[in-house]
């Protein structure tokens, strides 16, 4: 029988991640391919085929043991199956080119041995409420945080007190075995991780009770966080190694904080510039008027000009949220409403239409249709 020959999938080049991507790195990276390419929102026939590439590449970098199978070349959903699919792999007598080519003239880098047991941590994400002023003027916002941190019982070792890690025998301690297969080539011989240690060159004969083995444990912290003057709603503040700690006490990621604007009463904002509604009477557009205006951060005077018409704006100069970034300060716009009376008394009514007289404006009489009382009223007055 002819030995057939195959190349393995790039499973991070489906992904577009490095070979060196973290597990959230390759998350996120998953997530926003199957976002466009899934069937549900992208009809294009090729994107079924690019939606079943993404889901294997997924299936096979989240695994850490399938992942490991990758590194050394090999394919872990090649026919065969099982961990030691993929070329050379112990699933079958298929033996693939990169197999042979190592053999030869040597795997790039020689063998990697053992991985390490401490990994750096993931990122965090914290959401914080904050009100205008807070984000206009800058605060010191107290902030609790659940996250993993270094055990303090083992110190990120994950061995239990007055133990210590074993080599694993089944490796020796270098993490992979080995297996000869023969090609028409000659013998091949193929690094795969050990399935005991998974891939670490050392065992944990007595885990860590409080961490089972992990070298971490999670818990509640407290912390304060300086948000600048300026911010915006979904900004975010970085906070260096305030994330998780990464598996055996690794190095841990950051925290960011993300910035929610709670609504605001009186003001609207739009980047730095804040807007307001006033209601002024009718008779104060008419002939102008001097109003008392608050702001975030003190009172202003403002003239209506006489004959303000409804919708007009007005504009107080620096007296919106600080610029995030250099001085100054974003404007207040003040749009005014003119409020007309919706009742007048006889009186009133008069004044009025001797007013619009005087400016040659006829105003048409609305017929009055009163009720029974009304016009018993207006009968016994004459006006029948």
């Amino acid at each position: 029988m002819r030995t057939r020959n195959a190349v393995a999938k790039d499973y991070y080049g489906i992904l577009g991640v490095s070979r060196d991507a973290s597990d959230d790195d390759i998350k996120r990276a998953y997530r926003k391919l199957a976002r466009q390419y899934h069937p549900d929102v992208n009809p294009d026939p090729e994107a079924h085929e690019k939606f079943k590439d993404i889901n294997a590449a997924y299936e096979v970098l989240s695994d850490d043991q399938k992942r490991q199978i990758v590194d050394l070349g090999g394919d872990p959903l090649a026919p065969g199956g099982g961990p030691g699919a993929g070329p050379g792999g112990a699933g079958g007598p298929f033996v693939g080119f990169q197999d042979i080519m190592d053999a030869f003239f040597g795997a790039a880098g020689g063998s990697r041995g053992p991985r390490p047991r401490t990994r750096p941590g993931a990122d965090a994400i914290l959401r914080l409420e904050l009100d205008l002023h807070e984000t206009a003027f800058g605060v010191e916002a107290p902030i609790a945080v659940d996250t993993a941190v270094l055990c303090t019982t083992c110190t990120g070792a994950g061995t239990a007190p007055g133990t210590h890690l074993a080599t694993c025998e089944a490796c020796g301690g270098r993490g992979e075995v080995q297996s000869v297969q023969r090609t028409f080539l000659g013998q091949v011989v193929s690094s795969r991780p050990c399935t005991v240690c998974q891939g670490y060159g050392t065992v944990i004969p007595h885990p860590c009770p409080t961490c089972a083995g992990d070298g971490r444990v999670r818990t509640r912290r407290s912390l304060t966080v300086k948000i600048p003057a300026g911010v915006e709603d979904g900004m975010r503040i970085r906070l260096a190694q305030q994330g998780e700690v990464g598996p055996g006490g690794g190095t841990a990621g950051d925290l960011y904080v993300e910035i929610h604007e709670r609504p605001h009463d009186v003001y609207s904002r739009k980047g730095d510039d804040l807007h307001c509604r006033v209601t002024v009477p009718m008779t104060a557009a008419a002939l102008g008027t001097r109003l008392t205006i608050k702001t975030l951060d003190s009172e202003e005077p403002v003239d209506v000009k006489p004959g303000t018409q409804p919708g007009s704006t007005l504009r107080l100069r620096a007296r919106g949220v600080p610029h995030l970034r250099g001085t100054g300060r974003g404007d207040l716009y003040v749009h005014l409403d003119v409020r007309t009376p919706t009742k007048l008394d006889a009186e009133q009514e008069r004044m009025l239409r001797e007013f619009a007289k005087t400016r040659g404006e006829e105003v048409a009489e609305l017929t009055k249709q009163g009720g029974f009382f009304s016009r018993m009223r207006d009968a016994f007055n004459g006006h029948a």
